[in-house]
C-alpha cells in the first residue's frame, strides 16, 4: 500500500488522505482545489469537480503520468510476465558470434608513421582525440579488402571481436565496407558501464562523441535484439539521440522500452544533422536537460501536434 501512495505522490503531488481516500489535484480540469478522490483498495477514482472518473486507477496515471504506468501495474500485478519471457528465449538459444578482423588490421598507436597519419588526420577531423582513439581500439587497414579504411572493432562483453565497422578515409564512394556478420549484437559491450546511464545512437562515431555510448547501427531496434532484451535485464535509464530525420523512429523506440518498465529521455540533436557533429560539452549539457518521453509524445508526433 505505501509504495502505491508514494508512486500516486510522485505522479501527482501532494494529498491529502481520510482513511482509504486520497485527494489529489485534478489532472484534468486543473481545479486548484484537491478534488480527484482515489481509493487504492476499491481501485477507483472520481473527480468531484469535472465529475472524472474511473473504474480503475492504470487509465488515469497512463493518461496523465505516463512515466509511471509500467511501475503501477507491476504494483497492481497487472505486468504480462508471459511477454517477458517471449522476448528472452529465442536470444538464449542464439550461438555467440565471434569473428577476425581483417588480416592487415593495423593499430593508431605507437609511431606515428606517413600511412597512420592519413587515418589519423580523418579522425582528428572527426572530433576524435587520442584519448578516443585509444579507448575504442581504432585501427586502419593500408592494402587489402580494407584498404584505407579506419576499422572500429566491437567486443563482446568476454572480449571477443563481434562485429566492426570499416569506414573509408579516402576518395571510395562506398564509405561503409561492414563485414558479412550479424548486426544483433551489442556494439563494445566490454566497455559499457550498465549501472549508469546508457545512451543509444545511430552509427559509431555518434557513440564515440558520448559517454556509455552504444550504436544500433540504424534507426531502429527490435524487441528481440539482444540489445533490446539487456536493457529490459538491466534496466538502466536510457537516453536517445539518434538523427533529427527519424524521430518517428526514435519515438518508436522509446515506446516500446516503456512497454517494459524502462525510462526513456530523449537527447535534442538539432540543428546538428547527427550527435557525432555536436561538441562533447553541448552534449554534457543537452544530457542534463533531456526530457523523460511520455506515453503522449508518440501520439502528439504522429498527429503533428
Amino acid at each position: 500500500m505505501q509504495e502505491k501512495i508514494k508512486l500516486l505522490r510522485s505522479a501527482f503531488g501532494r494529498c491529502w488522505s481520510n482513511g482509504h481516500e486520497y485527494l489529489f489535484h485534478c489532472p484534468k480540469c486543473k481545479h486548484h482545489k484537491r478534488k480527484l478522490s482515489i481509493n487504492i483498495d476499491k481501485d477507483v477514482f472520481k473527480c468531484w469537480i469535472c465529475d472524472y472518473s474511473g473504474t480503475k486507477i492504470s487509465p488515469l496515471i497512463r493518461r496523465y503520468a505516463g512515466s509511471y504506468y509500467s511501475q503501477w501495474r507491476a504494483l497492481q500485478g497487472e505486468v504480462d510476465l508471459s511477454k517477458y519471457e517471449t522476448i528472452f528465449q529465442e536470444n538464449i538459444q542464439s550461438p555467440k558470434q565471434v569473428i577476425n578482423l581483417p588480416e592487415n588490421f593495423q593499430t593508431l598507436t605507437g609511431t606515428k608513421t606517413s600511412l597512420k597519419q592519413k587515418a589519423l588526420n580523418y579522425l582528428y577531423s572527426r572530433g576524435l582525440s587520442d584519448k578516443d582513439i585509444l579507448l575504442w581500439k581504432i585501427g586502419f587497414c593500408n592494402y587489402g579488402e580494407y584498404q584505407d579504411r579506419i576499422i572500429v572493432p566491437s567486443f563482446d562483453e568476454k572480449g571477443e571481436v563481434n562485429y566492426f565497422i570499416a569506414r573509408t578515409y579516402a576518395d571510395d564512394w562506398i564509405k561503409y565496407k561492414n563485414p558479412q556478420a550479424s548486426k544483433d549484437i551489442i556494439f563494445n559491450d566490454l566497455n559499457i558501464d550498465w549501472s549508469s546511464d546508457i545512451i543509444l545512437v545511430e552509427g559509431v562515431f555518434d557513440a564515440i562523441k558520448c559517454e556509455n555510448a552504444i550504436p544500433i547501427l540504424g534507426s531502429s531496434l527490435s524487441e528481440k535484439s539482444q540489445l533490446f532484451q539487456k536493457i529490459c535485464k538491466k534496466k538502466p535509464n536510457v537516453f536517445l539521440a539518434l538523427d533529427p530525420d527519424v524521430k518517428n523512429k526514435q519515438l518508436l523506440i522509446a515506446k516500446k522500452l516503456k512497454e517494459y518498465g524502462i525510462t526513456v529521455r530523449c537527447i535534442e540533436v538539432s540543428p546538428y544533422s547527427d550527435i557525432a557533429e555536436m561538441p562533447k560539452s553541448m552534449i554534457k549539457h543537452r544530457k542534463q536537460n533531456a526530457d523523460i518521453v511520455s506515453d503522449l509524445d508518440y501520439l502528439h508526433y504522429k498527429l503533428d501536434f
